[in-house]
């Protein structure tokens, strides 16, 4: 709810007024009890414009029993120590304030942070854990907030295992990973729900924990590989699916990781690979007999991208037929490929850049650039208009500006007011960082009227600067 300062100075003013902490912040929001925190003791206005009736009497030795829980929340947070500690010994009466006991379990002051460690130790349970765990382990990354994290691992130790499995889908990936080590410390996981959890978690932290958990657990078992493997082989992140193709030889099934060869993933490719190697298989024979036919549409991506990657030079001879092949994916691969090799030919690269698939495009993009500046430039330069394709004109774009020179600085004048925002403004910087090149001398007319077009990219004095760095002032 709070995520700007005027938003968090009147969610402030508001608790002052007696406003209840629920409408005000979003009291499951660690983010908001933080800057809560926060705002109430670094704005100065808090300290001259609001002060309570009981700061104004005795700030020191002031009866806090008889504040409200709004009120109560910003002597929780007050700049003066001593007003944060009397205001801990009465926080227990509310318990929608223990996020603020958590916060002051790391305050800078010794007196104010013990006080609200015994009030943790005593009013946190399994339920409160489970819901404070994304504050408690945001403060303790703090100096000082290590003792949260350690009080909500002895409690979480202690749940039900319904009351640890809760935090498994929990949003924040820093408490699903803490949840995850302490189900496996306590082996409360069996394998197979272990590899589903590392199949489905977004988090690679949890993959790679949860996945080496469930292999590690089986052991010698083979059978129960068939619980596990077949969790982490259909994975959708590669991660996951490289720690079930390396299992598969755990399990003896090496065979089984062929397929896994043409895999969309650079790791898995690379662990089947070694899985193959390891019972005396060659992938790439296995590779080069995939890439034969230059037409055939079972080829995959991946198999042709890894003929490069365990190939030799040689194997050029297998990709260039496949640029002309009628899915795009491999094409893209194939130009990927014979820049891995480092078999590139410009002259036969170059009508790629007219792919229909921006995915050809951007491949054939960056095999080209290290030869920008051996393209026609006028070819290049007619591929920028608007009538292009955008992948197109932004492809030839880049090879213009590697070029650089004169021809880069005509490239990026062309596009300071062309429609595509994003094109304008990669244009914009290309001019502010061009620098002139041998090929300008003889040219420095035209170089000047360039930058009196870019003029508004430049200060006065930065652009008499640079007409005078190509000769057109002196």
């Amino acid at each position: 709810m709070l995520g700007d300062v005027e938003a968090e100075a009147a969610a402030v003013m508001r608790l002052a007024g007696g406003a209840p902490l629920r409408s005000t912040l979003d009291v499951t929001d660690p983010g908001d009890w933080l800057a809560l925190d926060s705002r109430t003791r670094g704005v100065p206005w808090y300290r001259t414009h609001f002060v309570p009736e009981w700061e104004r009497s005795a700030p020191l030795s002031a009866d806090l029993s008889q504040l409200d829980e709004s009120r109560l929340a910003l002597a929780l947070c007050h700049s003066d120590g001593r007003i944060r500690q009397e205001a801990v010994r009465h926080a227990a009466r509310y318990p929608g304030l223990l996020p603020l006991v958590v916060i002051r379990c790391a305050d800078w002051a010794g007196p104010v942070r013990e006080g609200a460690r015994q009030l943790l130790r005593e009013a946190l349970d399994a339920d409160s854990a489970s819901a404070l765990a994304s504050l408690i382990l945001r403060v303790g990354r703090r100096d000082r907030g290590a003792f949260g994290v350690d009080v909500l691992g002895q409690i979480l130790r202690r749940a039900s295992r319904g009351q640890l499995a809760a935090l498994f889908t929990d949003p924040d990936r820093v408490v699903r990973r803490f949840a995850y080590r302490l189900a496996v410390e306590g082996r409360l996981l069996r394998p197979a729900e272990l590899a589903r959890a590392a199949a489905r978690d977004e988090d690679t932290v949890v993959q790679d924990l949860c996945s080496t958990a469930a292999l590690t657990a089986l052991g010698d078992d083979e059978e129960a590989y068939e619980d596990v493997l077949p969790h982490l082989l259909s994975a959708r992140n590669p991660r996951t699916r490289s720690a079930g193709v390396t299992g598969l030889r755990r399990a003896g099934w090496s065979e089984r990781a062929e397929p896994f060869l043409g895999d969309r993933s650079a790791l898995v490719r690379a662990c089947a690979r070694y899985v193959i190697r390891q019972r005396g298989g060659d992938p790439a024979t296995w590779y080069r007999e995939r890439c034969t036919v230059p037409d055939d549409p079972e080829t995959a991506p991946g198999a042709v991208i890894g003929l490069a990657e365990c190939g030799n030079r040689s194997d050029a001879g297998l990709l260039w037929p496949l640029l002309t092949h009628p899915t795009a994916g491999v094409r893209a691969r194939a130009v990927a490929g014979l820049r891995t090799l480092d078999c590139v030919d410009a002259k036969r690269l170059q009508p790629l850049l007219n792919d229909p698939a921006a995915s050809v495009v951007r491949e054939t993009t960056v095999a080209l650039l290290p030869w920008a500046k051996e393209l026609p430039a006028d070819w290049l330069l007619e591929r920028i208009r608007s009538a292009r394709p955008r992948h197109v004109r932004i492809a030839a774009f880049r090879l213009l500006d590697a070029r650089g020179g004169v021809v880069g600085l005509r490239a990026a004048v062309a596009l300071l007011e062309d429609p595509d925002a994003k094109l304008r403004t990669w244009a914009g910087q290309s001019v502010q960082r061009w620098r002139p090149s041998a090929d300008v001398r003889g040219r420095e007319a035209e170089v000047g009227e360039l930058l009196d077009r870019s003029r508004h990219l430049f200060s006065d004095h930065e652009l008499r600067r640079r007409r005078w760095m190509v000769g057109w002032d002196r």
